[in-house]
């Protein structure tokens, strides 16, 4: 498969490692509450050590969906392809979950056509908007734009399991 072309600006990102960290120690509460923001954290590939990444998902019942912009460059998700068991900052608290990568154009397109990821919009009238009357145009860009990306599935692991 083609690697997205955002993939070749990932050293934006990386550029934008400090920025990104105080904004995250900033807007932590505001982060972790947030519908459409998931705080992961994974462990470092070499080092070992926790490394947390604020990403825009898509929520369901007990799961989380990713897409990885950068594809396969990004660090956060060639740390989880190393190790899936990874870590979800949820009303303030760190709950343990574990990460599945679909490679399946079939199965990422039928994702996220079932939970499109629509921007957050700060006034209810867009968020409907996007939601009814954009939502088939939408779904349809988004099953065009997954398909060189990873889609990443994080499953909450339940308390005693």
């Amino acid at each position: 498969m083609r690697e997205p072309f955002a993939a070749r600006l990932h050293f934006v990102p990386r550029a934008l490692r400090g920025p990104h960290a105080a904004l995250i120690r900033t807007l932590r509460g505001y982060f972790s509450r947030a519908p459409g923001w998931v705080l992961l954290t994974t462990r470092g590939r070499r080092t070992g050590l926790p490394r947390e990444v604020l990403l825009p998902c898509a929520r369901t019942d007990g799961e989380i969906i990713v897409i990885s912009t950068y594809g396969t460059r990004s660090d956060w998700f060639r740390n989880l392809r190393k190790d899936p068991r990874v870590e979800v900052t949820v009303r303030g608290r760190r709950v343990p979950a574990r990460a599945e990568i679909v490679d399946d154009v079939f199965h990422k397109r039928a994702i996220v056509t079932a939970n499109p990821f629509f921007p957050a919009a700060p006034f209810r009238p867009l968020n409907a908007l996007a939601r009814t009357a954009l939502r088939r145009p939408s779904v349809a860009s988004l099953r065009r734009w997954v398909t060189p990306r990873p889609v990443v599935v994080i499953r909450l692991e339940r308390a005693g399991a």
